[in-house]
């Protein structure tokens, strides 16, 4: 997430070797290098401890979160909307809050795996803090040990494992449910990568600023994505 190709390879190579001599160079070639980790610059503090509210949200550890992710100022790349439109660009995993014609907040966000992933523009019909997770049908059909959180009994409470976060936005279109949250609970290992099933997830520490932000009634427009479909969700 190792092929029988590359096993097999390197059995043909052990039994050459038992009848040829290795060539000079081959017999003093170093094994390629593990590249470094990357080095990050220290963190926002933003993405400090949060404690005052009902669940502790830990920091997010140094080192761990590439500068791309990082929420920031940018220059509006949608001018033509109003304050408060949400743009998701699933294929750079990248949400855009529209300040004003000339800025943006940026932040970086997991993506809906695909085959399970939504696009289109839709409203944003209701926020709540600390969510509850209540498991639609469709989920629970491919993935039945969810069915203690069903809709029928209730949901999973809000709290530390809850995956919705602190924070989720609703997604209405012609006055249905999409199903399709924006919400927090990510790690940043995860930003980047499609990781739920048709969610934007995003950190705790940004989703509470996005929905502090948050329009009732603003448009969220989700991107179509262009990379190849077929992937396994995992949620």
């Amino acid at each position: 997430m190792f092929t029988r190709r590359s096993f097999v390879a390197l059995g043909a190579a052990a039994g050459l070797a038992a009848c040829t001599r290795p060539a000079p160079e081959a017999a003093t070639r170093a094994a390629p290098a593990t590249p470094p980790a990357p080095k990050y610059p220290p963190l926002p503090e933003f993405y400090g401890a949060i404690d005052d509210e009902p669940f502790p949200i830990p920091a997010i550890a140094e080192g761990s979160l590439a500068p791309k992710y990082w929420r920031q100022d940018v220059t509006n790349p949608w001018p033509q909307h109003p304050h408060g439109t949400i743009v998701v660009d699933p294929d750079e995993a990248l949400l855009f809050f529209v300040e004003d014609a000339q800025t943006a907040t940026r932040f970086g966000v997991s993506v809906g795996a695909a085959g399970f992933d939504w696009e289109g523009t839709a409203r944003l019909q209701f926020t709540r803090d600390w969510p509850r997770w209540k498991v639609p049908a469709s989920m629970i059909a491919r993935q039945p040990e969810l069915e203690p959180y069903s809709v029928a009994n209730g949901g999973m409470d809000p709290g530390p494992d809850n995956p919705l976060g602190a924070r989720a936005l609703y997604l209405f279109q012609n006055g249905v449910d999409t199903l399709y949250r924006v919400h927090g609970d990510a790690v940043p290992q995860e930003l980047g990568r499609s990781v739920s099933s048709g969610c934007i997830r995003m950190l705790d520490q940004d989703v509470i600023h996005l929905h502090d932000r948050s329009v009732h009634g603003a448009s969220v427009i989700v991107l179509p994505s262009f990379k190849p479909k077929g992937l396994t969700p995992v949620y």
